[in-house]
């Protein structure tokens, strides 16, 4: 009985390495017959060619994709970008972007391979639905780290903040992404953003949810382009460009309330005199206060130096925010002891910032109700 049993599995078995073999043999056969489509048919056989491409990776895993690169339909793709016929590019573009998504070597196949000079040659279009799947395209190739910088190089960047203008809902995601993406390359002689793209980014920071992973990254640029007085100057100019980073540290997730908070920093360091008030004016001391005690690491240490910055009184004469923090570590230290005295002395600034946050409530509404109607400002 037992050798009848083990005969049937080994059949079973020998059966289910068959099929699977056969199977193999079909996929392999499929991949040769469209390479061979790609390359030496007419541009109607190749475009179905793309298609079937797409349709193929979509239900594969990442060994089809690299087998399909493997047997050369990267570059035939590459030509149809530059065919003047529709169809011949947005198949191939579909077909491209799939074989990259989730495979590394294809990504860096694909811009070996010439890729990035026709991807930024649509980005120039007026096609909206050609424009965003080259921007898609150039997307999943920047993730590659080898490719960014030749896509940094290419021109593309200011290609992409029209579209963060101009496009839809996910073409400006994608090419946030891009400009962060390519704004991590180390070897970037020149920086990725100039002053053009602040007032955009400070329109989408406005719309999205502050603490969203899109936030993070529009934070992430707007505090590179405030090292430069170009960026400083055009966030100042955009409207509600200080106040969406102040409403960011109030309300943003981690990563954007340190990046909100480095932008404004930056801003008050190049020159207090000049951004200080337009800082205090748009009420970033209790955002500020409130990052102290719960930000990351530099986040706080970034809103400790800017409220030091933001206080009036003289240098030499100023409590800074570290001292501050000492102060009351000492007072919760002889209250609680020093076991809990870090416990207490968080409760403490916590409470402090709540007051500091009612108070500075209560100074705007008093202030608002003092205001004639026709001072207050039409939304």
């Amino acid at each position: 009985m037992g050798e009848e049993e083990e005969d049937e599995e080994t059949t079973v078995k020998v059966s289910s390495n068959q099929e699977e073999e056969a199977w193999n043999l079909r996929k392999q056969t499929q991949i040769v017959e469209l390479s061979e489509r790609l390359m030496n048919g007419d541009l109607k056989t190749q475009i179905e060619a793309a298609r079937d491409i797409r349709k193929l990776v979509r239900k594969s895993s990442a060994k089809t994709r690299t087998k399909l690169a493997a047997a050369g339909v990267i570059q035939p793709l590459i030509f149809m970008l530059l065919s003047p016929n529709f169809d011949a590019r947005h198949a191939s573009l579909l077909a491209l972007l799939n074989l990259a998504v989730r495979n590394e070597r294809n990504k860096v196949k694909i811009v070996t391979a010439g890729a990035v000079p026709p991807l930024v040659e649509l980005l120039k279009l007026q096609n909206g639905s050609l424009r965003e799947l080259a921007a898609a395209s150039i997307l999943t190739l920047s993730a590659a780290e080898p490719n960014k910088p030749i896509i940094a190089a290419s021109g593309a960047a200011p290609l992409l903040v029209q579209i963060l203008s101009s496009g839809s809902v996910q073409g400006k995601v994608d090419a946030v992404t891009v400009l962060h993406n390519l704004s991590s390359c180390t070897e970037n002689i020149h920086p990725i953003v100039d002053g053009k793209a602040v007032s955009p980014l400070i329109n989408l920071l406005k719309e999205c949810k502050k603490y969203s992973k899109f936030a993070e990254k529009a934070t992430a640029l707007l505090e590179i382009l405030s090292n430069s007085e170009e960026g400083r100057i055009a966030i100042t100019d955009s409207d509600g460009g200080i106040l969406t980073l102040v409403e960011t540290v109030e309300d943003g997730s981690l990563v954007s309330t340190e990046h909100a908070v480095g932008a404004l920093l930056s801003l008050c360091q190049s020159c207090r005199e000049k951004y200080r008030e337009l800082i205090l004016k748009e009420g970033a001391i209790p955002g500020l206060l409130r990052l102290t005690v719960e930000g990351t690491s530099k986040a706080q240490d970034r809103a400790r130096t800017l409220l030091d910055l933001l206080r009036d009184t003289p240098q030499e004469k100023r409590l800074s925010s570290s001292v501050l923090e000492r102060i009351v570590y000492n007072i919760a230290t002889r209250v609680d002891g020093s076991d809990k005295a870090a416990e207490t002395a968080k409760r403490l600034l916590q409470d402090m910032v709540q007051r500091s946050m009612e108070l500075s409530m209560n100074s705007i509404q008093h202030r608002a109700a003092s205001c004639t109607p026709s001072k207050i400002p039409s939304k």
